[in-house]
């Protein structure tokens, strides 16, 4: 059975950890600043519902990775603050995760207005 107090906390945690990445992380406000632009340009310049929806959602991977780099960052952050070779390492790979992603994007968007 469908517990709403547990889906209305759910919805309280995830709308918290957008704030905070939104408030804490600069790259995740440029990222979702540049989405809120390219959104509408890609419901008006897709051809149908599947270019939109690869546009689109894209845009949200990029935003996706980011969160989950930043997750990684806080984490490790709070175990230990000094440096260590295996940190670095997680964080460049979460850094890198974003990198991808954005690429893929861009790969995706110049496909879509190239056609």
């Amino acid at each position: 059975m469908l517990d709403i107090w547990r889906l209305i906390r759910a919805l309280k945690y995830s709308y918290a950890g957008l704030r905070d990445a939104f408030v804490d992380e600069a790259s995740f406000r440029l990222e979702v600043l540049l989405s809120l632009i390219l959104l509408p340009v890609a419901v008006w310049l897709g051809d149908d519902n599947v270019e939109r929806a690869l546009m689109i959602g894209t845009l949200l991977l990029v935003l996706i990775v980011e969160l989950v780099n930043s997750a990684i960052e806080a984490a490790i952050d709070r175990i230990d603050t000094g440096f260590d070779d295996l940190a670095r390492k997680a964080k460049d790979f979460g850094s890198a995760a974003v990198f991808v992603s954005l690429i893929l994007a861009l790969v995706v968007w110049a496909l879509m207005l190239l056609n």
